[in-house]
């Protein structure tokens, strides 16, 4: 398995004081949590829905950011990556390997079968029209 990233939860000031690490790999992105109990979510990258970035005034003064995450898997729902550096560069990375997933599981967004059912709609009444 290649890691394509990896970084921890940053803390006070940007420093990486925290038992939170995350990484993604081609096809997965993996957060693990806990110093005493350790646990490891991962989640498939073709059930990410939709990726946001949010930065407060404070990530911005010690570039980090945040990355809300919605997606389709039963565990672990939306999430967030909290904190971590270079948060843009991160956002695009996964946003690139959650297409690449998509198409390589065929899956194909709500939003695509969606629009795909409006246009079916619309050209049964322009159908209906010239008749």
């Amino acid at each position: 398995m290649k890691i394509l990233w990896t970084d921890k939860k940053r803390t006070l000031f940007g420093l990486p004081w925290s038992f939170t690490r995350y990484s993604l790999s081609e096809d997965r992105l993996f957060i693990n949590t806990g110093l005493f109990t350790s646990v490891e979510n991962e989640v498939r990258l073709y059930r990410i829905l939709d990726v946001k970035l949010v930065r407060t005034l404070g990530q911005k003064i010690f570039g980090l950011g945040t990355i809300h995450i919605c997606s389709a898997d039963k565990t672990m729902g939306d999430f967030d990556i909290k904190n971590i550096k270079k948060p843009q560069d991160v956002k695009e990375l996964l946003s690139e390997q959650v297409e690449i997933q998509r198409q390589a599981n065929r899956v194909m967004n709500r939003e695509m079968m969606s629009d795909f059912d409006h246009s079916d709609d619309d050209d049964d009444d322009n159908n209906n029209n010239n008749n």
